[in-house]
This record gives C-alpha cells, structure tokens and sequence, in this order.
C-alpha cells in the first residue's frame, strides 16, 4: 500500500502533520505539499511558471504551487511508484455545501480521482486545530474501513468533514449530500498606503439549505460527514429541456 498525503494549508499546518501520523503503519506513505497556504484554489493548475520541489527536514516535500500542483506533479514524475490512496488535509476549517468548489482540500483529492485513483479529503469543521487529534483518529478508522471493505469497485472520491469536539462527543458517521450557501458577504473595501481602493474577498454566506441528509446538519448533530463526490457538472436534469430548445433554434 502506498498513499500520497497533501493538503492546502501548506506542509507545515498542523492538520497535515497529523494525518500523516494516524496513517503510520498503514503503507508507505508520500507527502507532497504547498509552500504557503493555498487555500480557495480550487483545481487551479500552475502553467505560466515553473514549479519547484524541496524536501523539508522531516522528509515532506513540498513545492511553490497549489494543491491540484502538488498531487498533479507527484503523480506524473515525482513519484516513482503510483500511490494506492490519495488524502488530503486535515483542513483548517470546514469544506461543506457550496465551499467544496472553491476548496483546495478537495481539489487535491480530486485530482488525484481524475487519475483514477481513490481519494478521500479530510477537514475539521472550526478553525483552530483544537480537536485535531481527536479528527485525526477519526480519519484513521474511516482509512481502515474503506481499505478492508471498499465501498464500490473502481475509484472514489469522498468529501469528510469531522466535527471540531471530542472523540466520545461524536455520534458516528453519516452519509450525507452537499448542502448550499446563501450567497458570500460583499467584498471589504480597504485603502492601500498609496491612497489606492484595495478589496478583500468577503466572508462566505451562511448556510441556506442545511436540512436533514445534509453535511451542514449532520456536522451541527455531532456526526462525522461523509459525502461522496463526482466530477460530472452536467445538468442531467435539465438537458431534455436544452435539446428540445436547441432543436428549435438556428446556429
């Protein structure tokens, strides 16, 4: 068993240090991570400057470029072996709803789903790494089930999100769907010291639809969210609706 480790924010976040650790014994294990934190990337792919790798004293590599970059290279050259599971995380907050498109955690976990390989990401639902072991331990067993009992033939991706509080206050793991944010706070407008208009991206909007089967509720309940992924941004539902229209208007 070989496994890749990366994450987004960047090789010396606690929350990487942590996963790589609750996957000792599990395989050999490679870590390739962002320089700087690189969240909100997305699957950005660095292609207009070159990227380079260096090696950190405790052996984690790491390279001056998004996530999608680093489980990108490490799968087309940096690694002589192709890895058997890719993770990513334990992020610094949580990916849930609407977030999981902007997120440079699922991005890497993505990414290594579009080589065809299962992929899991991992994130804790505050900021602060207060729990973080606790999430960690979490992250262990879930590794452990789905290796001794895959959930389906092929690949994978699975979006996990742990609540931030103690392991005996957590109430087990649920299957859940994305929920949806309200639209995100407008941007904060600031001046630079040239008396030039500067903006910050706002705040993300509160949840919308949070109900039951949720990953917004099942994390508010205490559960550990479990939600599997897919690429395909195909409005399935809609594209009768689109052909019929198409055939109706000229080119």
């Amino acid at each position: 068993m070989r496994i890749l480790i990366a994450n987004d924010d960047g090789y010396l976040a606690p929350g990487l240090a942590a996963l790589v650790e609750a996957c000792r014994g599990l395989g050999e294990i490679d870590v390739v991570a962002p320089e700087q934190n690189a969240s909100g990337t997305s699957n950005a792919l660095t292609l207009q400057r070159p990227l380079s790798v260096w090696t950190a004293g405790n052996g984690y590599r790491y390279l001056n470029g998004t996530p999608s970059d680093c489980v990108h290279v490490a799968l087309t050259g940096l690694l002589a072996t192709r890895p058997d599971l890719v993770l990513s995380g334990i992020n610094n907050g949580a990916n849930m709803g609407d977030d999981t498109l902007y997120s440079g955690t699922v991005a890497a976990a993505m990414e290594g789903y579009l080589f065809g390989i299962p992929s899991i990401a991992f994130s804790l639902s505050e900021k602060g790494w207060s729990h973080i072991d606790d999430a960690a331990r979490v992250a262990r067993r879930l590794i452990e089930q789905v290796l001794a009992r895959p959930p389906a033939p092929g690949h994978w991706l699975l979006n996990v999100n742990i609540p931030d509080r103690p392991e005996a206050e957590l109430r087990g793991l649920r299957t859940t769907r994305l929920g949806r944010r309200h639209a995100s706070e407008p941007v904060i407008r600031q001046t630079n010291p040239r008396g030039e208009p500067i903006y910050w991206i706002g705040a993300a909007g509160d949840a919308r639809e949070a109900g039951e089967g949720t990953d917004f509720h099942a994390v508010a309940e205490g559960f550990v969210s479990v939600t599997p992924l897919q690429v395909d941004l195909t409005d399935h539902a809609r594209l009768p609706v689109w052909q019929t229209w198409l055939a109706g208007s000229k080119a």
